[in-house]
């Protein structure tokens, strides 16, 4: 196997970890007693990513090749990850979980090792495709796309699998007992993490960089940080932070979203196949996703970084607008439609083209820890404000019902909708990077 096949299986196994669970775990915990606490559980994931995936860029940079910490990452967060659903099978479906505070520590320990793989499998891509000649800007993105049909292929998975009383099928139709609505999509996604910490091991070497250190922040890896220094990488960052704050907001609700219009009174709707099949309609977000990555070296060369991060944060303001005036029975659910074919520009022309942009503008011996700032600022310190703002948006204007989330959402993803469009405008307006970087 050549490596770029080698890196797209990678890339393949490091998002399906991610996609059984990302989209459809609102809808475990609200039947596990923890519907309250979405916005929590998404937040979380942006807390960790606040220090985690700099303290393993650090590591990567210094001390531990990053296939390797790749690797044992994955086993560490698998392995709690399988402990959730233990929980959740000993508890029973339909039962509240009693020790609530452990389970939320299990699932804090898993993504702390989860979301700095993210970093670190764009790290050792970076690094073996630069050891072996390959261009990133041409070649990343058809590996990177394999990624994210890994996430797809888990997301349909869990919406059709089902486990009831010992047997095991597949179905679309309704069925309490889909892993998407129960700890099984922790199972899967355990699984996948441990098969990954084997990959892992197979793959190449990417030797760490042995350089003396002239300074304090050298030795501990923290040059990155320096990056504030200039005005350009500056703003970008701090606009990555803001953009980020709507990277979480639809992961942590629509499936929640979607599956309350079974609660409607309109039988049309109730018994509507995208309010059963929640986490396949939220899968089109992952195919366009998908076509997306596969555009943006010509977008990059065509517009430039700033043109394609504003693409990314208008369409922020149609994904949540299509949402907030959609539903799942025709022809509304065309509009749901449209908001997630319109995700796939929304964040890999934000996520993908970032991480090249940073890669591309940072010393080769701060790169681990750049990619470890990049998701600082963005699933980091943005994606927790926005999902903890976003918790108390949708826990003012609805509530748990019957097992469904249902209130006010059009109101909801209309505030969503209107910060992506300010912080769109004024990124227009401020960021300014030169003609050599806009053609980078």
């Amino acid at each position: 196997m050549n490596l770029k096949s080698r890196l797209a299986v990678m890339n393949f196994m490091e998002f399906a970890v991610w996609g059984a669970y990302l989209t459809c775990m609102g809808n475990y915990l609200g039947v596990a007693g923890l519907g309250d606490k979405i916005s929590w559980f998404y937040a979380i994931q942006g807390i960790v990513s606040i220090f985690m995936p700099t303290v393993m860029g650090i590591v990567a940079d210094k001390y531990v090749q990053p296939q390797r910490l790749l690797g044992f990452c994955h086993l560490l967060a698998g392995g709690f990850m399988l402990s959730l659903w233990y929980i959740g099978m000993n508890t029973g479906l339909g039962n509240e979980i009693h020790d609530k505070g452990l389970f939320i520590a299990l699932y804090t320990l898993s993504v702390s090792f989860y979301m700095p793989t993210l970093a670190l499998a764009n790290t050792t891509a970076f690094t073996l495709m630069k050891y072996n000649g390959l261009d990133t800007v041409k070649d990343f993105p058809p590996i990177r796309v394999l990624g994210t049909v890994g996430f797809i292929a888990t997301m349909w998975f869990v919406n059709c699998a089902v486990w009831d009383d010992g047997s095991f099928s597949f179905t679309l139709g309704e069925n309490v007992h889909k892993f998407q609505y129960t700890y099984m999509q922790f199972f899967v996604s355990g699984v996948l993490s441990i098969c990954m910490f084997v990959y892992c091991l197979m793959l190449p070497e990417c030797k760490v960089e042995s350089k003396s250190a002239d300074s304090l922040a050298e030795q501990f890896g923290l040059n990155a940080f320096r990056l504030f220094k200039t005005k350009k990488m500056a703003l970008f960052f701090i606009f990555s932070a803001l953009l980020g704050m709507s990277l979480q907001v639809t992961n942590s609700y629509a499936g929640p979203f979607i599956t309350s219009f079974k609660g409607s009174t309109d039988a049309a709707v109730a018994t509507s196949f995208a309010a059963n099949n929640a986490t396949l309609l939220t899968s089109v977000s992952q195919i366009s996703e998908a076509l997306c990555i596969l555009m943006i070296p010509f977008f990059l060369r065509r517009f430039g970084i700033k043109g394609v991060m504003l693409m990314s944060m208008f369409a922020w303001v149609l994904r949540f607008g299509f949402f907030g005036v959609g539903n799942p029975a025709m022809p509304g659910v065309v509009l749901f439609i449209l908001s997630c074919i319109v995700y796939g520009v929304a964040f890999d022309f934000f996520n993908v083209s970032g991480a090249m942009f940073v890669d591309q503008e940072c010393d080769s011996s701060v790169k681990a820890s750049a990619q470890g700032l990049f998701m600082l600022m963005t699933n980091g310190i943005g994606a927790t404000i926005g999902t903890l703002a976003a918790g108390e948006v949708v826990n003012h204007f609805c509530i748990w019902t019957d097992g469904y989330l249902q209130g006010d959402w059009r109101t909801c993803w209309f505030i969503f909708a209107s910060f992506a469009l300010v912080v769109g405008i004024s990124f227009a307006l401020i960021f300014n990077p030169d003609k050599k970087q806009r053609k980078a």
